[in-house]
């Protein structure tokens, strides 16, 4: 059948893959609940009964403010295919942006799954007239649970007008609302019609190696369209999803569904790594020696390398070492796609040297959201660049080297503001605010931010993100961010790898009490001082890092220094360690 809107996939899944127990899967009580696709029809089908019955039309909103759970994805198609919009919400932002989605997005209802997420709305809700309802997916207080709306449904079945609302949906209308996280003022809403998520989706699930018979672990947020759109095309290809309990549990989710694929942003791999190699360095001297061999001959990988000596070795180092990190895996990983943010190249190189194929994407919100990829096809993948634009998309440069894009994936505008959508697509072409260029083969890299890039006093550009990201190689650094803009010179702000750092203190004899006291240690501060030297060496006399601060805590949502999809918020840490920047620059 033809795939027109998001909800024309459910019909297409079973319609076209032979019955199982785990189309969706989520874990309550420390066990797997699985739901069939007939599962999944019928409760979507209830609940749209019952949000009829509320009277919720066409064009209304409808929030969503939980984890990854299979009950976000039937409520998704639910509201989709009653014409309503899903504005899916993060559950990790704060008490303000909470109560500016709401209002600036009319939700008529609100799914919470939990006392937890419903606790930070509960007041917010009385102060938003346009929410009529909250309905939670775990029972608690008064507030009503997901199972009355879907029993209102089965009391309210209109099976008919169902189906002539559903023949109503066009692609063109808007499917979503997603409010970006952003990292300077108030979150944006990205409106997505029908056919642009499904624009990606056609011209993407041919990169995924995975079938029906595949499993997928997914742990990156539903509520940022990178994931949603992934999760999209594993029920286009039948793949069963199983989602993590949380990021603390995905290492051992992961040994429990053995997966074949797995989506991921860079974060999460550097963790990966640095556990691995954390581990190797732990071995007896000809283990770690055969180790670190190892490591260093995945550093030469290249996509389509023929080097006869490098392929011995990479077989004779299976057999010893990548076995093992494949195991770390769950055995039968065929791919993992990064995207999100830029990825170090080294681990592109390493992971697919140990034969955990290794993909980087780029693409944003604003369109739907993958804009290139590296695939499996000969010529269309390079480390170092994000791979070949999707066929649905015209890619180009402007004058300034901002990556520009045109195609049927281009959001249709920003809810409520027609003022920015002019100034973000002029004449068809949507500014992405990233710097980038095409090589010879058609590959995009990219090579920075716009906004981001920065002068010194000196008249001297630097590029951020290029500096950070090469940084982030060394053990020693978990985050970091460069500054110097209107200064004489580069100067960064790092956050220690605390782990590693323990352990190596450990190695030379040092006590480590806690992280304040450790990086006041002139030991300490005499090695990062040896590390940035030893990086410095890859940039020009005007991006070295001339200065540093190390700082005692590691940067996460909660403490505000990066955003729901783990980009840094630059604005908010210039502000909040203003003292200690302004400490480097005045000396």
């Amino acid at each position: 059948m033809e795939i027109k809107r998001l909800f024309d996939l459910l019909p297409y899944y079973e319609d076209s893959f032979k019955p199982k127990e785990d189309v969706l899967a989520g874990k309550e009580n420390g066990k797997w609940v699985k739901y069939d696709i007939k599962t999944i029809r019928e409760l979507a089908d209830n609940i749209s009964y019952g949000l009829l019955k509320l009277g919720v039309r066409k064009g209304d909103k409808i929030a969503t403010i939980s984890p990854n759970r299979p009950e976000w994805n039937i409520i998704d198609m639910a509201i989709l295919q009653i014409g309503a919009i899903h504005v899916p919400i993060y559950p990790t932002i704060s008490e303000n942006d909470y109560r500016y989605i709401l209002k600036h997005s009319e939700v008529r209802y609100i799914f919470v799954s939990g006392w937890e997420l419903f606790r930070k709305i509960k007041h917010i809700v009385p102060e938003t007239p346009n929410v009529k309802g909250v309905y939670t997916f775990k029972d608690f207080e008064d507030v009503p649970h997901l199972q009355e709306l879907i029993n209102l449904g089965r009391e309210n079945v209109q099976a008919k007008k169902l189906e002539k609302i559903k023949a109503g949906i066009k692609e063109d209308d808007v499917a979503t609302i997603i409010y970006t996280s952003g990292t300077t003022g108030d979150p944006k809403g990205v409106m997505l019609s029908h056919r642009n998520i499904l624009s990606n989706v056609m011209n993407l699930y041919h990169v995924f190696p995975v079938d029906e018979t595949s499993r997928a672990v997914s742990y990156l947020p539903l509520c940022h369209v990178y994931e949603r759109t992934n999760i999209y095309i594993l029920i286009y290809l039948g793949v069963s999803i199983y989602y993590a309990e949380n990021m603390a549990t995905i290492a051992q989710n992961i040994q429990e569904i053995k997966p074949h694929i797995l989506t991921t942003v860079p974060r999460l791999l550097e963790k990966v790594y640095d556990k691995i190699l954390a581990k190797g360095r732990n071995l007896k001297p000809v283990p770690r020696w055969l180790f670190f061999r190892a490591v260093a001959l995945g550093e030469k990988f290249e996509y389509g390398i023929k080097h006869p000596v490098y392929h011995a070795k990479r077989k004779f180092y299976d057999k010893l070492i990548y076995v093992k990190w494949r195991e770390a895996l769950g055995g039968n990983m065929r791919v993992v796609v990064s995207g999100g943010a830029a990825i170090q190249p080294r681990l592109i190189k390493v992971f697919n040297t140990a034969g955990i194929p290794l993909l980087e994407g780029y693409g944003m919100t604003e369109t739907s959201p993958v804009i290139a990829v590296n695939t499996f096809n000969q010529g269309e993948s390079k480390v170092g660049t994000v791979g070949v634009p999707l066929k649905n998309v015209q890619v180009k440069t402007s004058e300034q080297g901002e990556i520009l894009v045109k195609g049927s994936s281009v959001m249709t505008g920003y809810f409520k503001n027609p003022e920015l959508t002019r100034e973000t697509v002029v004449d068809g072409w949507m500014h992405t605010g990233d710097r980038g260029m095409i090589d010879e083969n058609g590959l995009l890299k990219i090579t920075g931010r716009v906004k981001e890039i920065f002068k010194t006093s000196m008249g001297k550009y630097i590029s951020p993100q290029l500096i950070e990201n090469k940084f982030k190689e060394s053990p020693f650094i978990d985050q970091i961010i460069v500054i110097g803009e209107n200064q004489k010179f580069a100067a960064a702000l790092i956050v220690p790898d605390f782990e590693y750092l323990k352990n190596w203190c450990r190695e030379k004899d040092l006590v480590f009490e806690d992280n304040e006291s450790a990086i006041l240690k002139k030991e300490i501060l005499a090695r990062f001082k040896k590390e940035v030297n030893t990086f410095n060496q890859y940039f020009g006399d005007t991006e070295k890092i001339k200065k540093f601060e190390l700082l005692n805590h590691e940067w996460t949502i909660d403490t505000g220094e990066i955003t729901a999809n783990l980009k840094l918020k630059r604005p908010y840490i210039h502000k909040k360690y203003a003292t200690v920047i302004n400490r480097i620059f005045k000396n």
